[in-house]
């Protein structure tokens, strides 16, 4: 079952999944919302702490519940990414989605809330949140989200790296942070990568740990398996004082190269302004030509 389209006039939900946000924060992206024709409302884990975390875990699980269960809420963003939605993940009952559908939007640490949407059946969208949106720099991102959510025509299309391998495929488009992808192996929020076309992106890691996790997915055998693979922005990388000697392209080509399915390298999605917009769990078509890539949805948005 698609989710169906935002309208204007629809009530959207706010919620802290992970790390605390002030309502300072977030202003910019409620004026954003507002300006899209949408009512916003703030849970109460807008502005609550609990140390680093947007209030105490049951307060989190609480206000996100109520928002699922809501009828009346048409879209739930996360206000931020951070640390803490694994906390409270197991605590949520989703069967409401399954009778209601709507958009769950986040990325970063809600990696974890989308994969575990996607292993129930359900569609979300990797995508920038209140704190970032309705800045000067994320136009774009901005724009495609919101492309998304009123379910308007959308395709991306990348310019050629020379580290793409060429080709075509189709698949279910999974992914997000490589970190938490990792971190939820063997959990209820695990994902099949089986068939899929899966994107990555992650924020100052350092290049080992980047080495040490593919080489986990690939001792899982997951990135046999996969459809086709496309990397997103690994910014900010370090590396240790015994340098690793590989950069981010020569790591994923080393793990993933030889299975032969199309790789598009430097999508514009992950930490960086230019964080395009994409539907976890509907089906894409990848083409990596020497042209470059394009990412397509084989099914209407709308």
């Amino acid at each position: 079952m698609n989710t169906p389209a935002l309208q204007k006039g629809d009530t959207v939900g706010i919620a802290c999944l992970a790390r605390k946000v002030s309502l300072e924060d977030i202003q910019d992206g409620v004026r954003l919302l507002e300006a899209w024709g949408l009512k916003v409302i703030l849970g109460q884990s807008v502005g609550a702490e609990d140390g680093y975390l947007g209030g105490p875990d049951a307060l989190r699980t609480a206000d996100f519940q109520q928002m699922l269960d809501n009828p009346e809420v048409k879209a739930i963003f996360s206000a931020r990414g951070g640390y803490g939605t694994t906390r409270i993940i197991d605590q949520l009952n989703f069967s409401s989605l399954k009778t209601n559908p709507k958009w769950v939007i986040g990325f970063s640490d809600v990696t974890a809330m989308l994969c575990h949407l996607h292993a129930l059946g359900l569609e979300s969208v990797h995508g920038t949140m209140p704190l970032l949106m309705g800045k000067p720099d994320t136009q774009e991102a901005d724009e495609s989200l919101r492309r998304i959510l009123f379910q308007e025509p959308l395709s991306y299309t990348i310019p050629p790296t020379p580290h793409n391998v060429l080709g075509t495929s189709t698949g279910q488009l999974v992914g997000g942070n490589l970190i938490l992808l990792d971190t939820i192996t063997g959990t209820a929020s695990d994902i099949d990568y089986a068939g899929k076309i899966l994107f990555l992106e992650d924020v100052g890691e350092h290049y080992y740990n980047l080495d040490r996790v593919l080489v986990h997915q690939r001792r899982l055998g997951r990135l046999q398996k996969l459809a086709g693979l496309v990397v997103g922005q690994f910014s900010d990388m370090k590396d240790t004082a015994v340098p690793f000697g590989k950069d981010v392209p020569q790591i994923i080509l080393e793990h993933c190269g030889p299975y032969g399915y199309p790789i598009c390298f430097d999508f514009p999605v992950g930490h960086v302004d230019r964080n395009l917009a994409l539907v976890v769990g509907r089906e894409a078509t990848l083409q990596v030509t020497q042209e470059g890539g394009t990412l397509t949805y084989t099914s209407s948005l709308s």
